[in-house]
């Protein structure tokens, strides 16, 4: 066709070039990209600005003078990313295999997978470590953001439609309840609000018949930020697709089957992509120390469960938490009532929406959300898979223009809802002001929205969807800011910081004693966060995470330090014998009401032993006699316990049972037998040093130079051995123990530990000639002439190899519950390196699901260049 001719007026005209023409109208390309990206765009604005006005206006960090509202377990992730800094800026004590600084050594690279796989946990590298707890709060706000976002891109493959009400909704799913009352709190796991549309974004090209390849992707990348989250998305959104493909228009029933077997291999390719972090995490759950025994009591009464569909609210009792906003809300309650929808799939949506909130009350289908094993928490948080699906629900009643009687119809059901639920703990204030004022605008603008558009001006729609988005963003807000308010009232979400200038102070003075390797230095008590070492520095023994190894938690309670959890939680040694065992030149102490630096008589951290170690002959019965086999020498006085006045106690095998003696009130005195509680005596050499040890012991326990507080309770909380102060002249030593209830004191609960002997004792301990420490490896040049065996002061978890003299690598063996390795005779060097048990295997599987992602890819290649490649006789 011949080119059209130009007019008079356009030859006139002077020729533009494109490239320096600004207004020359973007490429038709660029102008669909734009217009794609503006809905998610949308979405993610209006929910971070939503969350950052509701911390606005209650005051909260960082906008605001409050603390960062986190709860007990939320505490721990600050120090996380703080060692994550220090990772990125090469000051950390290990690397990503092993962490020097906490448990005296454990292993660290599933706590990486598990805890700092967020992709937006990174951007504490850009900002100063004292500010490590604003990057932390970055991950919420930038997950939200994120998570709405790709919500509304899911929203438009799962039905066409404006992208600017997919937007809206999206907001609804971006802070639902669960990322208001559960996910906050807990950075990693908001990578599942992420993962949740990611997996129905690959699903849905899965029924296209479309990118599988970069399905499998997103599958990996979901899978790869939060394996614990992806894998509830990756269920949830297996069943959406089922109820997908049984909804759908009657068709080939071999389509059905492809998508379905599509999709499971994109799975099962996708999660192999993360083999390392599958295989190592699961094999360090399973060294795990056990957490403690959960049991799931009662499902929530159905009325209670039900209002937490209302907004606005936070039950003092646990349920899934839902809410998805008020206009989600109303389109759910609509749905049934769209006749544009066909039934089946009104009724498929529902079914499935009440299936999924059955199976979180009911304790198999608990179980199968959770892993197989009941979470130490809230068994609840699977639900931001419900919020999402209620949401599609939502999407799917506004995509199909519902006529203003059937919004009037789902407005009914909110408001019988609402009633009927009035008394309950998660209906407030606010929840009447969202449901009664958000719900009147939002049917208002919905009724304008969905009528014919020729009934309305263009005028009318800007105005209505302005008014829209502005009840939509507002009401969020205030949704937000109030479950804030009553959950802070809350004492488990009391508001805390972690990185405070007493904490810096702390950190730095830390740093000025430091002598790694030569020994630790270590923090001392639990005092700002539930890992202070990773907050503060040092190499110290308090730990906390799912992960630590029960070889460590075990050894250390075993040796005089104490636990919380059960183990879950580690603490640092507290007397002098323990800290010398584990190589503490240098601690912390708040023996006398504030933190306070000692030096201490200590061990190298790996000694040269004469000999093969002792013949198992069945486990010391005490801490002392423990730590006297560890440390090579007697350095103990360890009597037996004599009751000697105040309330009797009760013999029993291997102590006393104490009959309960309240501790007086503040200000009165008690008078009577019971006053002192009751008293024991025992005696000792003059000047040696009292140390009390009963682990499960609850109450308080009085000494020649002070008392301590136990809160032992057998087997969730352990008592470190503590100092109680020095022998008297005379050699009797008085103790005085108030129980809470009835309590067990051992019969041997008091060492008299001499300091010469002690002193003794480490100067005759051989270290190395030198002692290098890096990353996940520790090389030792060792003295002339050693033999026998070389004792490591660091649990003997799995993963660990060693050579002596560059010969073959071997595990070494455990002595006391420490590494040892066997020397021979005339060793001069040694070398101990740490791999994460699983971590080969689970490469290996990443390497064979990388080669199938490669084959596919290139298959699929050739098929498409073949069939663009005209055939013999088409060329002829």
């Amino acid at each position: 066709m011949a080119p059209t001719p130009a007019t008079p007026q356009e030859a006139a005209r002077p020729q533009e070039v494109a490239p320096s023409r600004p207004g020359r109208p973007l490429p038709a390309a660029l102008r669909g990209v734009l217009r794609r990206l503006g809905a998610p765009w949308l979405a993610a604005v209006l929910s971070m600005g939503a969350y950052c006005l509701a911390l606005a206006l209650h005051g909260s960090y960082p906008l605001g003078p409050r603390s960062r509202a986190v709860n007990d377990l939320g505490n721990q992730f600050v120090p996380f990313h703080a060692r994550l800094w220090d990772l990125l800026h090469g000051t950390a004590n290990g690397d990503l295999y092993f962490n020097w600084s906490s448990g005296y050594g454990v292993p660290f690279l599933a706590d990486f997978f598990t805890y700092l796989m967020n992709p937006f946990s990174w951007l504490v590298g850009l900002f100063p470590r004292a500010l490590a707890d604003f990057p932390v709060f970055l991950v919420t706000l930038a997950s939200i953001g994120l998570g709405a976002a790709l919500m509304t891109v899911f929203l438009g493959l799962l039905h066409p439609g404006s992208g600017w009400l997919r937007a809206l909704l999206s907001v609804g799913y971006g802070l639902c309840g669960w990322v208001l009352n559960d996910g906050f709190a807990d950075p990693m796991w908001m990578w599942g609000l992420v993962a949740l549309p990611l997996v129905g974004i690959a699903a849905d090209w899965c029924v296209r018949r479309t990118r599988w390849v970069a399905g499998t992707l997103l599958v990996a990348v979901a899978w790869a930020g939060n394996f614990y989250t992806a894998a509830m998305a990756t269920l949830a959104m297996a069943l959406v697709l089922g109820v997908r493909l049984l909804t759908a228009p009657p068709g080939a029933r071999g389509d059905r089957l492809r998508a379905a077997g599509r999709a499971a291999a994109m799975a099962a390719v996708g999660i192999a992509l993360t083999g390392p972090v599958l295989t190592v995490s699961l094999l360090a759950s399973r060294a795990a120390q056990p957490a403690p025994e959960v049991l799931y009591r009662h499902r929530p009464p159905p009325l209670y469960q039900l209002a937490q569909l209302l907004p606005g609210g936070h039950g003092g009792s646990p349920a899934p938490n839902i809410f998805i906003g008020v206009p989600g809300l109303l389109l759910v309650a609509a749905f049934p009532f769209v006749r544009a929808v066909p039934p089946r799939v009104r009724i498929g949506w529902y079914a499935l929406a009440a299936g999924v909130a059955v199976s979180f009350v009911w304790k198999p289908t608990v179980l199968l959300w959770h892993g197989l094993a009941l979470p130490n928490g809230s068994p609840y948080r699977a639900a931001f898979v419900l919020s999402g699906i209620l949401v599609m629900i939502s999407w799917l009643a506004l995509a199909h223009r519902p006529r203003p009687r059937e919004l009037a119809a789902g407005a009914g059901l909110v408001a019988l809802l609402a009633v009927l639920c009035r008394d309950q703990g998660a209906v407030s204030t606010a929840t009447w002001v969202l449901v009664a004022g958000g719900g009147a605008a939002t049917l208002a603008a919905l009724a304008v929205l969905t009528v014919p558009s020729g009934a309305r001006t263009d005028r009318t729609r800007t105005a209505v969807a302005a008014a829209l988005t502005g009840t939509v963003l507002l009401g969020s807000a205030y949704t937000a800011f109030s479950v804030t308010a009553v959950r802070d009232r809350i004492a488990w979400f009391r508001p805390k910081t972690t990185l405070t200038p007493a904490s810096l102070a702390v950190r730095a003075g830390l740093a000025g004693r430091a002598d790694w390797p030569r020994s630790r230095t270590d923090p001392g008590p639990h005092e700002f966060a539930n890992n202070d070492p990773l907050l503060l520095g040092g190499e110290g023994g308090s730990y906390y995470s799912s992960y630590v190894p029960a070889v460590t938690a075990r050894t250390l309670q075993a040796l005089g330090a104490g636990w919380y959890m059960r183990g879950r939680h580690t603490l640092s040694f507290e007397d002098p014998v323990g800290r010398a065992v584990m190589g503490v030149g240098s601690y912390l102490s708040a023996a006398h009401g504030r933190l306070t630096a000692y030096r201490a008589p200590h061990a190298p951290l790996l000694t040269v032993r004469d000999g093969p170690p002792p013949a198992a002959g069945g486990e010391p019965s005490t801490v002392f006699a423990r730590q006297e086999r560890l440390l090579g020498a007697a350095v103990y006085e360890v009597p037996r316990l004599t009751p000697a006045g105040g309330a009797v106690p009760l013999p029993v095998r291997g102590g006393w049972l104490l009959p309960p003696a309240p501790l007086p009130a503040a200000g009165r005195k008690v008078a009577g037998p019971d006053a002192a509680g009751t008293a024991f005596t025992a005696r000792c050499a003059p000047g040696g040093v009292v140390v009390w040890s009963a682990p499960w012991f609850a109450g308080r326990v009085g000494g020649p130079g002070g008392h301590v507080e136990g809160a032992g309770k057998y087997d969730i909380t352990a008592n470190a051995a503590s100092v109680l102060g020095r022998v008297p002249a005379d050699g009797k030593v008085t103790v005085r123990v108030h129980g809470q209830g009835w309590q067990v004191v051992p019969e041997r609960a008091v060492g008299c530990l001499s300091p010469r002997r002690l002193a003794a004792a480490v100067g005759a301990l051989r270290g190395p000639r030198t002692l290098t420490a890096d990353g996940h490896r520790l090389t030792a040049r060792l003295p002339r002439g050693a033999a026998g065996r070389a004792v490591l002061a660091v649990p003997a978890v799995a993963g660990w190899s060693c050579a002596v003299d560059g010969g073959p690598s071997r595990a070494p063996a455990s002595d006391g519950g420490l590494l040892a390795v066997p020397l021979g005779r005339g060793a001069g060097q040694l070398s101990c390196a740490y791999v994460p048990p699983g971590l080969r295997p689970g490469l290996a599987v990443s390497g064979a699901a990388g080669l199938v992602l490669v084959a596919v890819a290139f298959g699929g290649r050739l098929r498409r260049r073949s069939r663009l490649r005209p055939s013999k006789e088409a060329r002829a």
